[in-house]
């Protein structure tokens, strides 16, 4: 079990994914953001003013910087889409706002165009920020690397120049430069953001290595097998910008008749005026009918009949850990109808655990004697075998002594006098030496044997052998410890969807096998590299279902991209995984999930309710208006009045018990 000697600061290559620079754009770099920022300080100071019976030039002023501070962007934007010969809703809503304006309800139009540059502006940031993760995955992959010439002799190039056949060296603690296959050395590579395996894989000769992973404390001399821009790790930036760019614009419900909608209110709103004027009408009734006509059908109500009952859902998820990025997403998490999981991370905790402590007979040791005594010799390592170690001694209380002639080496282990006593901690094929041919193992070789067998057939453990004085002393197991809450998820996600997860993981067979044995998971995909990850997703959407991907890595980023909707776990997921999912969770606590797919469902089911009230009152006023004489007052008031039922309606998704019934 090979461990960096030198502290990750003093290698002055990068310690691990987390030491990427990031790049991420600031809410107040996009113009968008500072308009609608601009829009809602207007508003929020000219509603207490208006309130308080102040001056109506003051408070006037403020509401028309809302409108234009909000409101010319959307409207250029309608006017250029106009030109096209498309009427959207945003054009729309300018219009309504400005007839509202017109008769007097200034205050409600000016809310109507903060909320909509308040929505356009989050939908650019969260754009920008998937975008600048997309960018930084690319600081995973070192942007030079050591090629070794023909003569032996060494030269820093940019990994960009090198060329498939080049020999390369990597240094222990470097990133490896580029895809390839090692000719000489030994170490262990963590290579958990590119297949998502919780632990460093040892490498050897004829071994392959990808790009951007992270060497241990051997050297190797790896030959480049594939051209930069067809890494895995490129491959990875190419296919989630790809399902970014292809994946359907997703809208709410009722923007997909916006086309229709707004087109047939602009006529009718045009018939109301110009008909009674042709048979006769004085032009002042005409304007009067018309101009009500066009307040009692907007579509104001129809709006807030979809908005608050998913942002009610958004506010209730974000207290309870479960930050999900739009109203958008909010509506496509309750149509989900097949779950696709990771492993690693996220049925996982994602860091090795001390699982087994095995002192053998006759070492005269105690497990926790033994833990103690590895414990020391690991406590100089970077391994992350070797900090689990070191974790389960201080978790037990365990005193932890101090240790001389500490060594390690690449591919074996490391070594160190503890009191006198040489002690070595490693992989136990490294440390134990096959007996010469006819002579039987001894007693305590093969009790070694026979237990690291069984932790790894049993329960997927890596096993760490420790010997005393060359003798073996005893065996720790080591595991990605599953999470207390995963077999609970698995349970209510398929009572939800009505099929069962399918596990998604880079890791092993065996130990993926193991594990969705446990959490009760029949679909089982192993070995994965992102790219299988996505075509995996793809069969099932293709397949006709709306698959939703809950991940946590690099490598699970395609597949989130990919999915009708992605999940991140929050803690410990990677840039790129957190920027490309629909949703975060925050706290890591993975049965979260079932209850926000239960809570987005209850929020389509009040949006249709909405829907329904503002439809009847719509169809009541507009009709009365057709059909005989509407007052404006009181056309305004029923306008109103359904706008406030439906906006009520909505918000009962803000108390606790609904986050609560989404448990049951």
């Amino acid at each position: 079990m090979p461990t960096a000697l030198l502290h990750p600061s003093d290698q002055g290559t990068s310690a691990g994914p987390a030491a990427a620079p990031r790049r991420r754009t600031r809410a107040l770099a996009l113009a968008e953001a500072r308009w609608a920022a601009a829009a809602t300080v207007a508003f929020l100071v000219a509603l207490p003013l208006q309130l308080a019976g102040t001056p109506s030039w003051l408070w006037g002023a403020l509401y028309a910087v809302a409108y234009v501070a909000g409101g010319w962007e959307p409207a250029l934007a309608g006017l250029r889409a106009l030109r096209e010969k498309t009427l959207d809703v945003d054009l729309l809503m300018i219009v309504a706002a400005l007839g509202a304006a017109s008769i007097g309800q200034v205050m409600d139009g000016a809310l109507l165009i903060v909320i909509f540059a308040t929505s356009g502006a989050l939908e650019a940031l969260a754009t920008a920020r998937t975008a600048d993760s997309v960018r930084s995955l690319l600081d995973l992959a070192p942007t030079t690397a050591t090629r070794v010439a023909c003569g032996g002799g060494e030269e820093s190039v940019d990994t960009a120049e090198l060329k498939v056949g080049d020999v390369i060296l990597v240094r222990p603690g470097e990133r490896v430069g580029a895809d390839g296959e090692v000719l000489e050395g030994a170490s262990d590579v963590d290579q958990a953001t590119i297949t998502g395996e919780p632990m460093p894989v040892a490498k050897e000769a004829g071994s392959e290595v990808f790009a951007g992973t992270l060497n241990g404390a051997g050297a190797l001399r790896v030959r480049v097998g594939r051209d930069a821009s067809e890494s895995v790790i490129a491959r990875i930036v190419a296919m989630v910008e790809e399902a970014s760019e292809t994946k359907a614009p997703t809208q709410l419900f009722i923007e997909k008749v916006e086309q229709r909608y707004s087109l047939g209110m602009v006529v009718a709103t045009l018939a109301v005026f110009a008909v009674p004027l042709a048979f006769g009408d004085d032009l002042t009734g005409s304007l009067l009918r018309a101009m009500t006509f066009m307040i009692v059908a907007s579509p104001c109500a129809v709006v807030l009949s979809t908005m608050p009952p998913l942002l009610s859902a958004i506010a209730n998820a974000g207290r309870h850990g479960v930050l999900v990025k739009s109203a958008v997403v909010m509506e496509r998490l309750g149509q989900v109808d097949a779950v696709a999981v990771d492993k690693t991370g996220t049925l996982t905790e994602g860091t090795p655990q001390v699982t087994a402590v095995h002192a053998l007979p006759g070492s005269g040791l105690t497990d926790d004697t033994l833990l103690a005594l590895a414990a020391a010799a690991e406590h100089r390592s970077e391994h992350p075998l070797a900090r689990a170690v070191v974790r389960a001694a201080r978790a037990r209380g365990l005193h932890v002594p101090s240790v001389t002639d500490f060594a390690s080496e690449p591919g074996v282990g490391v070594s160190a006098t503890v009191g006198g006593v040489a002690v070595r901690v490693g992989a136990p094929a490294r440390l134990l030496t096959a007996p010469p041919s006819g002579v039987p193992q001894d007693a305590a070789s093969t009790e070694v044997l026979a237990r690291s067998r069984q932790l790894s057939e049993e329960g997927g453990h890596t096993t760490v052998l420790v010997l005393r004085d060359g003798v073996p002393a005893g065996v720790i197991g080591i595991a990605d410890r599953l999470r207390a809450d995963a077999a609970t998820t698995v349970t209510a996600l398929e009572s939800l969807t009505g099929t069962a997860p399918m596990l998604l993981t880079g890791d092993n067979a065996r130990a993926a096998a193991r594990l969705a044995a446990e959490v009760g998971i029949d679909d089982v995909r192993a070995g994965l590299l992102p790219q299988d990850k996505v075509a995996a997703v793809r069969e099932a959407a293709e397949a006709g279902r709306k698959v939703l991907v809950i991940g946590d890595g690099v490598n699970d980023a395609p597949a989130l991209a990919a999915a009708h909707t992605g999940i991140a776990m929050g803690r410990a997921g990677s840039d790129l995984a957190l920027e490309t999912a629909d949703a975060v969770i925050v706290r890591d606590e993975l049965a979260t999930v079932p209850r926000v797919i239960a809570l987005s469902r209850r929020a389509r089911g009040l949006v249709v309710q909405n829907l329904v009230i503002a439809g009847t009152f719509i169809a009541v006023l507009v009709t009365w208006d057709l059909a005989g004489t509407l007052p404006l007052p009181l056309g305004v008031l029923g306008h109103e009045g359904s706008t406030v039922i439906v906006g009520l309606n909505g918000l009962r998704l803000l108390r606790e018990g609904a986050w609560r019934d989404a448990g049951e």
